[in-house]
């Protein structure tokens, strides 16, 4: 069986950082990453994705935690179609985006060059995280209007494949169609020629726009799971609204068979929980880490 691990979608989310979960006098950007590895052996960088990051950042973020310890890294915005203000890019890069029609309101088709002048920046910012073997995944999470029934998204798909060939992804889609019965297979089927790995999703499935609670693995080295809570606020309210969610013993003991079932299948799984309000996500993980019997620090 592969190894589980367990964590949250930050660990700099401004509610984790005034909840009091972090201990009194740990307020330098240092001390809270490494009290942070001394409870978890995973973390998503999510804010990757409204900034391009910087190699100084992730030769910190190696140097701070231990040896065995994981960064999944979330794609810049753009990378993924999402809406993406100027102001997001480097100044040289900003008038290649500006004026674009849809670029903050929707999919916009982007210019394939400055995509790739920020890919190379983006992965280039990450090269000390993955020379110094932190660097779990990429995660691509591909926004609503991304349907397997729209040629955009199998081009934008395409796409992706090709510059990051030689890094690790993870695809999360926010489109149930993916994974409807009709199409699962399909998919599963495109993400393991890829050599992508699926990442499992829990949601509230009250909504049309519910991602199905499925668990394929596509990748023999990698398989992720994200907790978003189960709030049926997901899509039309705050932040804090659609991610407010208190996870209970039964929610998260549904979860353990799929999960030991995915261990069966790939190297390594990680379980990161989005319901980043107060510390639930911090008091969620632990929780699943306690019913895993996994431990609280990487070998």
């Amino acid at each position: 069986m592969g190894t589980i691990l367990t964590g949250t979608c930050s660990w700099t989310d401004r509610a984790l950082l005034t909840s009091g979960w972090y201990p009194p006098g740990l307020r330098d950007a240092e001390g809270r990453l490494r009290h942070y590895a001394t409870q978890f052996p995973v973390v998503e960088v999510d804010a990757t994705y409204y900034n391009l990051p910087s190699a100084r950042n992730s030769a910190l973020w190696a140097e701070r935690t231990p040896d065995g310890f994981r960064f999944d890294v979330k794609a810049f915005s753009l990378l993924t179609g999402h809406p993406t203000a100027p102001n997001a890019l480097p100044a040289d890069l900003r008038p290649a985006l500006a004026g674009r029609r849809g670029h903050r309101a929707g999919h916009t088709e982007t210019d394939p060059k400055l995509l790739d002048d920020i890919w190379q920046r983006f992965s280039g910012a990450l090269e000390p995280l993955r020379r110094a073997q932190r660097l779990g995944t990429l995660l691509f999470q591909f926004p609503p209007w991304f349907a397997p029934t729209d040629p955009r998204a199998k081009t934008l798909l395409a796409q992706c494949t090709r510059r990051t060939a030689g890094w690790p992804v993870a695809v999360e889609f926010r489109h149930p169609g993916w994974w409807h019965d009709d199409e699962r297979a399909e998919t599963t089927a495109a993400l393991k020629d890829l050599g992508m790995s699926a990442v499992a999703v829990d949601m509230t499935q009250t909504l049309p726009t519910s991602i199905p609670p499925v668990t394929p693995v596509t990748s023999p080295r990698l398989a992720v799971a994200r907790f978003h809570g189960r709030n049926e606020a997901w899509g039309t309210g705050t932040k804090e609204e659609r991610f407010r969610h208190t996870y209970t013993p039964q929610e998260l003991t549904e979860w353990i068979p799929r999960l030991r079932d995915m261990a069966d299948q790939a190297d390594e799984v990680h379980a990161l929980f989005n319901n980043c309000c107060a510390d639930a996500a911090a008091r969620a993980a632990a929780s699943m880490r306690d019913l895993l019997d996994t431990p609280t620090t990487p070998d």
